[in-house]
């Protein structure tokens, strides 16, 4: 991944609404939901939701598909990988005992 594709992708990331429906779309794997389901879970405006799932698919990190009048969006899990790879390719001199969390200690988004 390039410096520029990892810069769009966490700014699409860096906003509130954005992370959650991107958050609750990893639940939900490759199947995803419809846009309207997103912003109904989320208490959001539709137009407003659309607008941010928008926001997150020209930066790649989610795919759509149309059943219907419905557009249904996933994450690209291929896409997210790419940029969890590229964030800690060289963490701490590519030691992993350093920055991998082991299994009994990782943290959670509530411990923050």
């Amino acid at each position: 991944m390039k410096d520029q594709d990892a810069v769009t992708a966490l700014g699409a990331l860096a906003q509130e609404d954005r992370l959650a429906a991107f958050r609750l779309l990893m639940t939900k794997g490759p199947d995803g939901l419809p846009s309207g389901a997103v912003a109904e879970k989320l208490d959001i405006q539709p137009t407003r939701m659309s607008f941010h799932l928008t926001t997150l698919e020209r930066a790649g990190l989610l795919q759509t598909r149309r059943e219907g009048r419905h557009i249904h969006y996933a994450v690209a899990y291929d896409r997210m990988r790419h940029l969890l790879t590229f964030l800690m390719e060289d963490c701490c001199g590519s030691n992993p005992d350093i920055c991998c969390f082991p299994e009994q200690q990782t943290p959670k988004a509530s411990d923050n």
